[in-house]
């Protein structure tokens, strides 16, 4: 694909590059390098550098052609830029160069250095305009000469790289000279070959970042522009393709790829092939016919890309309508590239990564080695193809930890049986960019998708079963078959995207029963008590001495602040109780203006005040509940009532963030930049959730460390740091109709912000100012002061999004780092178009998918759901004639409550389907919201039941209704235990115990009320209302009847019959 081709790197002069910045050295990198080249010299003369004494190497001028030589290499491995028509000279206590003015200046400064890593004088020949460099080069010629004879040659031997012809007239007469110098000449072609097989961690990164870049083109452009091609039948050439790649390759932001333009080239010009004219060659090209995509034809396209010159390449054959040929050849092909791929390990022979693939191919299809490759491929790096590294079968060199081989496999000319002259010949080909690791490869364009599902089509027209589930033929000989990527059209019966949806959603539901079936035998899911541990009742100390009590002047209740105490006056003694025992204290005035104050106490054993270790050991004791005062002083009343109150909410928010902290998980320290790196900073930034304290809120500024964050203001007790080992999600969401541009971080563990436990920070800016004109009068659209206003909010909007987008993209290059590798961090960014409206607390909010989340990060509580954290979603209340619906999000750990987003548009429900369908989560849709709590408990209880009864299909509306229709009896979905169908009445209580009512959501603020505490009266009259509500067993069956209806809402009767005159279904879990 790529031969006698080099790309436009930087060059000094700027002629390559046609920039006229200022260049520098990395001194750092050309030190470490000169000595690695001199070791690896010294170490390998005789065998890999011809004996050479002095190593000559002259790069030719700069060209727009693409070609790969080995002194360009060398000048952009050890000093970062090519240097056009420059002639280096390396000897073991010299190095000459010769160059013009201009490359001079930037060389000299490697005189010390070279001095310091090698002992080696940087001796600099300058070659003025118009001269030829004759009598330069003699003074080189008679320094190499001088340096043979103190070492001990007479006959010196200069290494040359031997298949770099000379181009222009300084090479010309160089390599004249060279030849009649009578010096002996050696080839160095394989010393460099040796020496830039092994890559450094800042080449592998190069390396990655092509890979990622041309592995996302394919993904994102080529594969999605070749279906559209396909699907609405166009007619578009193999070179106008190669041409609209080449733009996107050389303008990564279109596929939203964050690496600098100017960094980037290709590596060849992309190739599509189709038609039956396939070249599996590297040199082959794309033709201007156009692309071939009726049924068993295929596609082969191949891409790559350069970052920083180091290259990467990628592969991939699409099937389409594949016949039974095709397919064993496509699968045996596979096979076989994952054999090489695997064999390519530290301490191997090259040759065992062909071997590895023809093995393959010799047991699965014999009747194919012969259309097999003669080579799996070659090592790629500064040159697409390096030299003496092709995986073939008589490459006997070992393989090391760093190398990096473009695997590349196919088959050639291979007979497809068709009747079809563009069909009947065909081709395969694969290709990826592979890293060797210390122990296993490294497939860094992985996500390009090779695999089977990914790249074979089908639009077969001829049987109406394929519509259904469209399949790739296989032989009667019992070869596997596999599923097709998608039926992408077919003229009498196009396939819908709903039928598209529904049969990848039965496949989802097939590999999600497996999935639960697995973790719930593993006990993979149970039920947990999440309460957080309280202070016991022993614990609750006032006073620890009787002569602690302060002494009152008179008895009247006091509120000691500092003790935390309330002194009640009973029987002419001051008794202390702590804060912590008022369960409530309330305040009333009589018609004779006499106060009354009411405490009641906490006591163990009644509701919402269980036993504690402390009141099991003395189970004989006696509690106080309740305690009446009354006074003439009404003002002292209501200050003393405020005085606990305050006490007790203070205590009880310090008593909070007590046990909070107990269960945070310690974080590792925060190592400050220092004089490592200059920290990476955002400032003028506001923080969710906020700092506690009285004062007025200031804004603070955000650092980017060595190995975490850190948020400061200010003031010194205004600090929080997150360490980027605590992050698991970070998501960088710019203002579009928002007021706020915001960074917003998700982590594993909680961090206390000020005395907030929380999972949750942001960071934000708002973009304009919230304002509000009290004229009255509505301005003009074309008043100037107006259009000038609006200007600047835009200009304001565009500079904060600007400086948020430039501090994510230097985290992203930080976070690229090798260290944090493992990490897998990067800002992600919502997806807007995909978004939607819906209730996840108790606002409405705009929910935003993201490629690995759902997340609404403007109003709080923030929502932030990891989509690998779903088992399933049920849709609810869907149906004609509702204007919303609700989703369920069932996560895999079942010990958490499922979340629930209320209240969604119906007119989002086709764009919510489209995008839970695509992200591979199985959704189901029911009429009615059920009761999730009890459905857990029951999967929980009893998983292996569960299983049987089809695990989640119960949930499938369609299979539900017409098992039903069918026979009441015949129903075998799965149901819970307790639930019984033996009568109505048992049907009554399915429908309490699986479908939610509004009982059921007012039961956390019936709660809450009876912890403020209640009077007898109204636990009385609360019992009799319950008693009334519950009936008797002689209640007449029409005041069970009201009751219900009562139950069901004002104004509403449930009808028990449907239009039809069916008697009503029962609501059941199947």
């Amino acid at each position: 694909m790529a031969d006698n081709r080099n790309g436009n790197v930087k060059a000094p002069d700027g002629k390559a590059s046609g920039q006229s910045s200022t260049y520098t050295i990395n001194l750092e990198n050309f030190n470490k390098r000169l000595k690695g080249f001199y070791s690896h010299w010294n170490q390998h003369k005789d065998d890999l550098w011809g004996s050479s004494d002095a190593i000559a190497i002259a790069t030719p001028p700069a060209s727009e052609d693409l070609r790969y030589l080995k002194s360009s290499a060398l000048n952009i491995w050890l000093l970062g830029y090519e240097f056009p028509e420059t002639i280096m000279v390396f000897m073991n206590k010299q190095i000459h160069f010769l160059c013009s003015q201009k490359k001079a200046s930037l060389l000299e400064t490697l005189k010390k250095s070279a001095k310091e890593s090698v002992g080696a004088e940087v001796v600099i020949h300058v070659k003025a305009r118009g001269d030829d460099g004759s009598a330069l080069m003699d003074e080189i010629f008679h320094a190499v000469h001088v340096q043979s004879k103190s070492d001990g040659h007479e006959s010196p031997v200069v290494g040359y790289i031997v298949k770099e012809a000379p181009e222009g007239n300084l090479l010309e007469i160089w390599t004249e000279k060279l030849r009649n110098s009578g010096l002996q000449l050696g080839d160095v072609t394989n010393g460099f070959s040796d020496l830039f097989a092994v890559k450094d961690n800042t080449e592998l990164m190069n390396v990655k970042k092509a890979a990622f870049l041309t592995s996302s083109v394919m993904k994102h452009f080529v594969v999605p522009k070749l279906e559209k091609i396909i699907d609405e039948e166009k007619k578009v050439s193999h070179s106008s393709l190669m041409d609209d790649t080449e733009k996107v390759i050389l303008e990564p932001a279109k596929v939203k790829v964050k690496l600098k333009a100017e960094n980037i080239d290709i590596c060849y010009p992309p190739i599509f092939q189709s038609g039956g004219d396939f070249d599996l060659r590297p040199s082959a090209s794309s033709n201007d016919e156009n692309l071939y995509y009726d049924s068993t034809s295929v596609i082969i396209c191949a891409i790559g890309s350069r970052y920083n010159s180091y290259c990467s390449n990628v592969a991939r054959t699409f099937l389409i309508d594949a016949n039974a040929m095709q397919s064993k050849a496509y699968e045996v092909l596979l096979k076989a590239h994952e054999a090489a791929i695997n064999a390519l390990k530290p301490g191997n022979k090259v040759s065992a990564a062909y071997q590895a693939a023809l093995s393959v191919v010799e047991k699965d299809a014999p009747e194919l080695v012969a259309s097999l490759t003669k080579s799996a491929g070659t090592g790629i790096g500064l040159e697409f193809r390096e030299s003496g590294l092709s995986l073939n079968a008589k490459n006997d060199r070992v393989l090391k930890s760093g190398m990096v081989f473009n695997v590349s496999l196919g088959f050639q000319n291979l007979q497809a049986q068709t009747n079809n002259v563009k069909t009947e010949k065909f081709s395969l080909l694969l290709a990826d960019t592979v890293i060797i690791g210390e122990k296993l490869p490294e497939v860094v364009t992985s996500i390009s998708s090779k695999s089977v599902k990914d790249v074979a089509y089908s639009f077969n027209e001829d049987e109406e079963e394929e519509e259904e589930q469209p399949k790739v033929k296989a032989e009667s000989n019992g070869t596997e078959t596999f599923l097709s990527k998608a039926t992408l059209r077919s003229d009498n019966h196009e396939m819908t995207k709903e039928e598209l949806r529904r049969q990848h959603q039965a496949e989802l539901a097939r590999q999600k029963n497996e999935e639960t079936a697995r973790r719930l035998a593993g006990g993979g899911s149970g039920t947990g008590d999440g309460r957080r541990s309280v202070r016991t009742s022993g614990e609750l100390i006032a006073y620890k001495n009787v002569n602690d009590i302060p002494q009152a002047r008179e008895l009247v209740i006091q509120v000691d602040q500092k003790n935390e105490a309330i002194l009640l006056p009973i029987y002419g003694s001051m008794v202390p109780f702590h804060v912590n025992n008022v369960k409530t204290v309330v305040s009333q005035q009589d018609n004779n203006r006499t106060g009354y104050i009411r405490i009641i106490f906490n006591v163990p054993g009644t509701p919402f005040s269980p036993h504690d270790a402390s009141s099991l050991k003395f189970q004989g004791s006696i509690y106080l509940k309740e305690v009446s005062f009354r006074s003439k002083d009404t003002r002292h009343i209501s200050e003393v009532v405020q005085q606990i109150k305050t006490l007790r909410r203070q205590v009880a928010s310090r008593e909070s963030e007590r046990a909070e902290r107990a269960t945070l998980v310690t974080q590792e320290k925060l190592q400050l930049a220092g004089n490592r790196f200059k920290p990476i900073r955002l400032s003028d930034l506001w923080i969710r959730p906020v700092f506690g304290g009285r004062g007025r809120k200031i804004p603070g500024t955000l650092e980017a460390h060595v190995n975490g964050f850190r948020y400061s203001t200010s003031r010194p007790d205004e600090r929080v740091d997150i360490m980027f080992g605590n992050i698991k999600h970070a998501f960088f969401q710019p203002a579009e109709k928002e007021m706020i541009t915001l960074l917003h971080f998700h982590l594993h563990n909680h961090i206390m912000v000020g005395n907030k436990k929380t999972k949750d920070v942001q960071f934000y800016v708002e973009v304009m100012d919230v304002v509000q004109t009290l004229g009255g009068g509505k301005r003009s659209a074309y008043d100037p002061d107006e259009i000038e206003e609006e200007q600047r909010e835009r200009d304001r909007k565009n500079k904060i999004n600007m400086d948020f987008q430039n501090f994510v993209n230097k985290v992203n290059d930080l976070w690229g780092q090798p260290q944090f590798r493992d990490l897998d961090l990067e800002f992600d960014q919502p997806l807007r178009e995909l978004g939607f409206h819906g209730v996840p607390h108790k606002a409405s909010a705009f929910i935003v998918p993201t490629s690995s989340c759902l997340v609404e990060l403007v109003e709080t509580p923030f929502l932030v759901v990891t989509l690998s954290e779903i088992e399933i979603v049920n849709l609810e209340r869907v149906g004609l004639g509702q204007k919303s619906f609700d989703m369920t999000i069932v996560f895999k750990d079942f010990k958490r409550d499922v979340l629930r987003i209320d209240s969604i548009p119906s007119t989002s429900l086709d764009g919510v389907k489209e995008w839970l369908d695509t992200t591979d989560l199985k959704y189901y849709e029911s009429r009615l919201n059920l009761n999730w709590r009890q459905i857990l408990k029951t999967i929980t209880d009893d998983p292996e039941k569960f299983i049987e009864d089809g695990g989640w299909e119960f949930l499938n509306m369609e299979v539900s209704d017409s098992d039903s229709e069918n026979s009441e009896e015949s129903d075998q979905g799965y149901e819970p235990s307790d639930v019984q169908s033996d009568s109505e009445s048992s049907s009554n209580d399915d429908s309490e115990s699986l479908v939610e009512s509004e009982d059921d959501e007012d039961d956390s603020e019936e709660d809450s009320e009876e912890e403020e505490g209640k009077t007898w009266e109204e636990l009385e009259r609360e019992a009799s209302n319950a008693d009334r509500e519950k009936g008797d067993e002689s209640d007449s069956e029409e005041e069970r009847k009201r009751r219900k209806t009562k139950a069901f809402g004002k104004g509403r009767v449930p009808d028990k019959r449907d239009p039809r005159g069916n008697p009503p279904k029962r609501a059941k879990i199947r």
